[in-house]
């Protein structure tokens, strides 16, 4: 018997699937609902946390935060049955997991952070990207549990904090490339450039390709052996703010400019652009 506690789109979803391989699911959510609307796919819905996690082996939750996580599992330990599995999806701060670690385990329980890279469908699909770290012995006793309910899991070994971290280092790359994208319109918009231009652009040039080449020569210490100077890149960003200035105004370049400005000012205007990570490497 599995509790589920969170019952958003991806809880929601990660529960159908589980039901789906003939798992006993236990669901709570604050607004019951939304728990109780699960009932129609073989789940049972349980108003109170309590009566929710009795006499279940595995804990889930897909909840929104520190404190939410802090908060429900408070409530809900006082009817943990002894050696409950705790598996949290929650995407958390790095402290936050590995206090949560170990403090359930001087309460005599166990917590394994496991966020994921995972929409709605993937839940429900049983696809996508897990992140686990910490204790092995727990990994590789929950690991069939956790491979049933995803593409793959990534195990970043046993700091317990470590899959919290690389599940913000992920969605920070998400943000970025989001507010790159974002910039991108606004000067498409901005000089006459349609979506459908956009696209077919995209379809040959794609950025993402360049990532990997890029994350080796931004920690490489190469940046004497340019391929884009920084001055030049400079120039180009400026061209974009001007280009979209009154109009459509950019969010993400005019910061990074800022950057290469400072570094610019220290002397590296001819070192290869990527130095404006320098002091991150």
């Amino acid at each position: 018997m599995i509790a589920f506690l969170g019952m958003g789109h991806l809880g929601a979803n990660f529960v159908k699937a589980m039901l789906d391989k003939g798992k006993q699911v236990n669901v709570w959510n604050r607004t019951f609902a939304k728990a109780q609307a699960l009932e129609a796919n073989g789940a049972k819905a349980f108003e109170q946390v309590t009566d929710a996690v009795k006499g279940v082996r595995q804990v889930h939750l897909t909840l929104k935060d520190d404190a939410s996580v802090d908060e429900i599992l408070a409530q809900a330990s006082a009817a943990f049955q002894p050696g409950v599995i705790i598996i949290d999806h929650t995407t958390t701060s790095t402290a936050g997991a590995e206090e949560r670690t170990r403090s359930w385990k001087e309460k005599g329980f166990t917590y394994l952070h496991a966020p994921v890279f995972m929409g709605p469908q993937n839940a429900r699909e049983s696809t996508g990207l897990m992140l686990v770290s910490g204790d092995q012995q727990v990994i590789d006793q929950v690991m069939p549990d956790l491979s049933a309910m995803t593409g793959k899991v990534m195990n970043f070994g046993n700091d317990t904090n470590k899959a919290a971290g690389i599940k913000l280092l992920g969605n920070l790359m998400l943000i970025a490339m989001t507010g790159g994208l974002s910039d991108a319109l606004a000067l498409a918009k901005s000089t006459g450039i349609t979506v459908d231009e956009i696209a077919t652009l995209f379809e040959t040039f794609n950025p993402g390709n360049t990532l990997q080449a890029r994350l080796k020569k931004m920690t490489s210490n190469t940046f004497d052996q340019p391929t884009w100077e920084l001055n030049m890149a400079r120039k180009d960003a400026g061209l974009m703010i001007k280009e979209t200035e009154g109009k459509h105004p950019l969010t993400v370049v005019p910061a990074v400019a800022n950057v290469m400005d400072k570094y610019i000012a220290n002397g590296l205007g001819s070192k290869d652009w990527t130095v404006i990570a320098k002091e991150n490497v």
